[in-house]
């Protein structure tokens, strides 16, 4: 027996992309429900605060109790710092501002239109190409998310204001994601994500506590549920499946998983907060399905075309 076959087949590595993609849609999209929820007793930027300064003295301090190496340059912390202000106290300041007076599946609905506005600028400033195949999936996300908004506008009233503040959201998300790809912080995402839950924190910290008060405050087993959630699911466990994402599948692959927020969230919010779904919602899954597998595809590689 020559030594080639005697050579055990190496086992092939099981692939969890997949699963950290699906885990990554849930966390996002159900965070939304539980933002909602928070923001019924407790006024949204004190909300924030609490929640970026927990997750990163809770991250960093789980870091210093490992004896983590500390291999960030000062650049790499400043730019976490900075999209700490871009992905957290912007995006989500704004977001849960405009949460008082639109509904959580509009919300996601509004945020999961990240991809065709990620996927232009990274075709301008990362060099990402733009195939005829992207193109028309990027369509097609945007055709059945406006299918499912324009269902939901017809049968439920947003506030106008809420809208403007979610949009604005939405701004700041495909800013935070350009600038990730575009600064490419190098060291550990995991202290990299503390350090941009501590520049979030304090970027909403003055905000905070000079337009609200800690006395509209109303304590509840639901707003303590709805924090820890979004503590340890929203602010450290998703941003840092966000963040790894963002580095092994692109900036609009990965942002193109935005649009399965708006069937997710609208499917959490039906089933947690009994906010109106009909069929006709569900339709717009199709396209958005679609849309995500012509845009995170991998192209199809060259034939090899060398002489064995």
């Amino acid at each position: 027996m020559s030594a080639a076959t005697s050579m055990a087949a190496p086992r092939a590595r099981f692939n969890t992309l997949p699963l950290l993609i699906a885990l990554f849609c849930l966390l996002w999209s159900y965070a939304f429900i539980a933002g909602k929820i928070g923001v019924t007793d407790c006024p949204p930027l004190i909300l924030l605060a609490a929640r970026f300064s927990l997750a990163g003295v809770l991250i960093l301090a789980i870091s210093w109790l490992r004896r983590d190496q500390w291999d960030l340059t000062w650049r790499d912390a400043a730019v976490f710092a900075v999209l700490g202000v871009a992905n957290n106290a912007l995006y989500l300041g704004l977001g849960y501002t405009g949460l008082k007076t639109v509904s959580a599946g509009l919300g996601a609905l509004i945020v999961s239109a990240n991809p065709v506005f990620t996927a232009m600028l990274a075709a301008l400033f990362l060099g990402e190409s733009m195939t005829l195949r992207k193109v028309i999936g990027l369509v097609l996300g945007i055709v059945g998310v406006a299918f499912i908004v324009w269902h939901r506008m017809s049968v439920g009233s947003d506030g106008p204001h809420g809208i403007l503040f979610t949009l604005a959201s939405l701004a700041s998300i495909v800013a935070g994601t350009v600038l990730f790809k575009l600064l490419a912080p190098k060291g550990s995402l995991w202290i990299g994500n503390g350090i941009q839950n501590i520049a979030g924190g304090l970027a909403v910290m003055p905000f905070a506590f000079t337009l609200s008060s800690v006395s509209d405050i109303v304590p509840s087993m639901r707003l303590a549920g709805a924090f820890t959630f979004l503590v340890l699911g929203g602010s450290i466990l998703a941003y840092l499946l966000w963040f790894h994402l963002l580095k092994v599948c692109g900036a609009t692959a990965a942002s193109a998983y935005h649009f399965l927020m708006p069937p997710l969230g609208m499917l959490f919010a039906y089933l947690v907060l009994g906010e109106h779904v009909e069929f006709r919602d569900l339709l717009g899954i199709i396209p958005v399905a679609l849309g995500i597998y012509l845009v995170t595809r991998p192209a199809a590689a060259a034939p090899n075309r060398s002489m064995t």
